[in-house]
């Protein structure tokens, strides 16, 4: 009984560990935070000051065919997923060098809600 008690707990820490995991994500919540922090440069349907962001989710980094990007970007060659749109949102400059959006989300539950958002929004 103990040595099953035991597994369990390796397995559920193990799980609570990787990234994503262990924090319920909440679209809601997620598209109040984008509509506070992210729409002063980015829209879901025009570009702004950053490229338009519904469709981001599964979209390759550096592909809106109207939008500037810098060089850095384009040359990323990243699919955005929950994987990358986290490592993103913690720090741009470390994912893509020499890019130019210069927000950082430091709360992992605030980056998880904001991505939750925009996954689940429909493409157009």
């Amino acid at each position: 009984m103990l040595l099953a008690l035991t597994g369990c707990v390796v397995v559920l820490i193990f799980f609570l560990a990787l990234p994503g995991t262990g924090q319920a994500q909440n679209a809601e919540h997620g598209k109040e935070l984008f509509e506070r922090r992210c729409t002063a440069c980015h829209g879901l349907d025009k570009n702004k000051e950053g490229p338009r962001l519904r469709g981001v989710y599964g979209r390759m980094s550096g592909s809106v065919p109207s939008f500037p990007y810098s060089d850095g970007v384009k040359a990323a060659h990243l699919t955005w997923d929950a994987t990358s749109l986290d490592k993103w949102l913690t720090d741009t400059e470390k994912l893509i060098p020499n890019n130019d959006m210069g927000i950082q989300i430091a709360k992992a539950e605030e980056r998880a809600d904001i991505i939750a958002y925009l996954k689940q929004l429909p493409s157009n």
